[in-house]
């Protein structure tokens, strides 16, 4: 027999991690106030926060996944307290590195080859090859750290002026890619949707909404021509997400932007129904770390709890409910 959803929410609130205990009183209860702020500083005095901020070496940021450009994206997924001044270090290094003078220039080639000769965005058919996502990504971050400054505009900015004309972005440098990717748009979108709620902006609202077009026309995991899935990994659940894409991901930008309503979600969200476990919650089904104290590409300093296909993510679970809740189908 299947725990019911009051059974997984009752677990989920007794759970040891209060960056579970937060998302779950926030986004799955709907719950605000100072009880909530209390519980963001239990999130910044736990180990998983701690332990992520000591790990983030004085090298690049972009270092995969210990660098500072991703532990701010993980603290602000773990509801780190907005306006965190140990953190203005973090902001400015990720900052000051992603709106160098080099994302300021551009040059046209007509090949992939040419498009790696000067650090420079390469302009191939028209389309800026720009892996926008790590803009986005940055974007997203410092908004919902509370963080945010005149900085974010200028992250805005080039968003929009390297944004295709099927409203997504893509890095591919062959010259007969014409099509946005799914990695290089969901993050980009996320951050110009974080970006219109947070100066209540409708011009950044109806990009982010161009950019849903992308997933919305495909199911948000399907091909266009056949109807079969666009790549197996979408179909599989993961916390963290980090760059990459899965239908949960999908699900959870289109929550963003109120966008579960569109009957293109529909698909999408019975695949994520039919994921819960026994247990009640939903499972990470594949994962993109390895857990590891040596900062080498592709680690972190803290473990997510793995995969199991038995045994629910508290994360995954989180964002499944908040999406099923939003969609009203819990």
């Amino acid at each position: 027999m299947r725990v019911g959803i009051d059974g997984v929410v009752e677990a989920l609130l007794a759970a040891d991690e209060p960056s579970v205990v937060l998302a779950t009183r926030r986004d799955v209860l709907g719950e605000g106030g100072r009880s909530l702020v209390e519980l963001g500083e239990r999130v910044r005095d736990s180990p998983r926060a701690r332990a992520l901020i000591a790990a983030v070496p004085p090298g690049p940021v972009y270092n995969k996944w210990h660098g500072a450009h991703w532990v701010l994206a993980d603290l602000a997924d773990l509801g780190y307290p907005s306006g965190a001044t140990e953190l203005t270090g973090f902001r400015d290094r990720v900052l000051d590195h992603w709106l160098r003078p080099e994302y300021y220039s551009e040059y046209e080639t007509n090949s992939k080859a040419g498009a790696y000769r000067k650090p420079a965005v390469p302009v191939i058919a028209g389309r800026h090859r720009r892996c926008a996502s790590q803009q986005g990504n940055a974007l997203r971050s410092i908004i919902r750290l509370g963080m945010a400054d005149a900085r974010a505009e200028r992250l805005v900015e080039r968003l929009l002026y390297w944004q295709w004309p099927d409203g997504g972005w893509n890095c591919d440098r062959n010259r007969a890619a014409d099509t946005s990717s799914f990695m290089e748009t969901l993050l980009p979108m996320r951050g110009l949707a974080a970006y219109a709620t947070w100066r209540d902006d409708e011009s950044a609202r109806a990009r982010a909404r161009a950019a849903a077009e992308v997933f919305l026309s495909r199911d948000l995991f399907r091909r266009r021509r056949d109807g079969q899935p666009i790549d197996p990994r979408f179909l599989k659940l993961h916390h963290p997400l980090y760059w990459h894409y899965d239908l949960l991901g999908g699900l959870v930008a289109m929550a963003e932007l109120d966008l579960l309503g569109d009957p293109r979600c529909a698909a999408a969200l019975d695949l994520l129904e039919s994921k819960r476990l026994a247990d009640g919650g939903w499972p990470a089904e594949a994962k993109l770390y390895t857990t590891s104290d040596e900062p080498r590409n592709g680690t972190t300093s803290v473990d997510w709890g793995g995969t199991s296909r038995k045994r629910m993510s508290p994360w995954v679970t989180v964002q499944s409910l908040w999406v099923l809740t939003k969609a009203g189908r819990i």
